[in-house]
């Protein structure tokens, strides 16, 4: 059982898998790109598994000179769907519910413009003081500057006592170099599971952790 010193004052959440699923509008996305360049489709459970850092790292190690093409078609594809595809993951509301009292906010390799559109269409700008997306700090995930960014707009620094809760072992080592504590939500099957993503602490999904931070006020 975790002991009353880890009860956390900050709350920071990475965004897909973690708060949202939103991967039939990343795949839909993706998938425009790969038609346009002749590639093997990927379905929705090889987008979540394959899916980790930034755009702007991964298209153009996918791409080569034509990753700016690459990047249109994506954001154009994303921008007139994603939004229907969005749906919460199971327990996030209770989630965001129970951390209220608290500071929280969204840090996520997601484009900062898409995030906040996302975040808006679902109701939930309210609870958040810091929404971090990719290109707004001076690294994306797994370096810690969008991590510092969102504590430095909340006006807290790094510590123990800040929770950065996500889905895989990238944002486990993103808390981590951030100086905070690295949370994992469900059992990161789809990242290599458990021991590769070490996290501080564990919840199996959402409910649960609404659960403790209900107790843990």
């Amino acid at each position: 059982m975790l002991e009353s010193i880890t009860k956390p004052k900050v709350l920071l959440y990475d965004w897909d898998n973690t708060l949202v699923d939103g991967w039939a509008g990343i795949t839909e996305a993706l998938n425009a790109v790969f038609a346009a360049f002749g590639r093997p489709l990927w379905s929705a459970a090889e987008t979540r598994a394959r899916v980790r850092v930034s755009l702007a790292e991964s298209f153009p190690a996918m791409f080569g000179d034509d990753w700016l093409r690459a990047r249109d078609i994506f954001y154009a594809t994303l921008k007139a769907g994603h939004l229907g595809h969005l749906r919460p993951m199971p327990g996030a509301a209770s989630v965001l519910a129970a951390g209220a009292g608290r500071p929280q906010g969204v840090v996520s390799n997601k484009a900062g413009a898409f995030l906040r559109d996302e975040v808006a269409y679902l109701g939930w700008a309210e609870h958040f003081r810091a929404i971090i997306g990719a290109g707004d700090a001076s690294a994306d995930k797994p370096d810690p500057a969008p991590l510092h960014l969102a504590l430095r707009e909340i006006g807290v620094g790094a510590g123990p006592e800040v929770w950065y809760i996500g889905d895989t072992a990238l944002d486990m080592q993103a808390a981590r170099a951030a100086g905070c504590r690295a949370v994992l939500l469900g059992d990161a099957g789809h990242d290599g599971g458990l021991a590769r993503a070490a996290p501080d602490f564990h919840f199996a999904d959402g409910h649960a952790l609404a659960a403790y931070l209900a107790s843990a006020r």
